[in-house]
């Protein structure tokens, strides 16, 4: 007997979507690859379909993210957006904008310098904090998430989200990338969804700004 199913849901199959499909399995090992090959990063335990949390322990650091998820329903749903996408964009870079400005000049904190003649999307803010340890970095993170404000870390010991990095991606040869991995050590990167509002990113700079003092007023007293 077979280990997995595969159903096409194409034009003129019994269910239609107009193009793709499933496939059907009770092998944990291999719906976890399945799952991590579509392109779900490390943020695999949302699926609700998904294999158990433990399956992807052994797989999810071997396999590639092959993001092989398009299909016609897929854009057609994208191609009327595109006609939006400038108006977006602008959308986006105010909101990048209200953030840069934010948390600029803010001690510990080291912004992108983006040159004058640069065009650019941005749909998520970057950030480091050159002069924190990594404990530092991990509580000012956790102080933050706990006030609301999602941060995802580079520096992280092991992938969460899609801060996957080189030194987790057993599937390559391992690299020496020390520049590379000073930079990711002290990065951190939030996304910016246009449901945010202006005052949303006012508020979001204010509790930043006060958990880093917060953590450089620790180190002053550790001192």
């Amino acid at each position: 007997s077979g280990v997995v199913g595969c159903f096409s849901t194409q034009t003129f199959k019994h269910i239609n979507s107009g193009e793709g499909g499933f496939l059907v399995t009770d092998d944990a090992e291999i719906m976890a690859k399945a799952t991590m090959l579509s392109g779900s990063y490390m943020l695999y335990e949302s699926h609700l379909a998904g294999a158990p949390v433990e399956a992807f322990e052994n797989v999810r650091l071997d396999t590639p993210n092959c993001s092989g998820r398009m299909d016609n329903l897929r854009a057609a749903i994208l191609r009327p957006q595109l006609a939006d996408l400038s108006i977006q964009a602008e959308r986006w870079n105010k909101r990048y904008r209200a953030l840069e400005i934010g948390l600029n000049q803010v001690e510990d904190i080291s912004l992108t310098s983006r040159p004058s003649k640069e065009y650019f999307v941005a749909s998520s803010f970057q950030f480091c904090l050159p002069k924190f340890t990594q404990n530092q970095i991990k509580d000012f993170v956790l102080g933050c998430d706990l006030r609301g404000v999602q941060l995802k870390w580079f520096g992280a010991s092991i992938p969460v989200g899609f801060t996957s990095k080189h030194d987790s991606w057993r599937y390559v040869d391992k690299q020496n990338l020390p520049e590379t991995d000073k930079i990711l050590s002290v990065l951190l990167d939030m996304r910016i969804p246009l449901t945010f509002s202006l005052e949303d990113c006012d508020t979001i700079c204010k509790i930043i700004k006060e958990e880093v003092k917060k953590i450089s007023s620790n180190q002053v007293l550790d001192s």
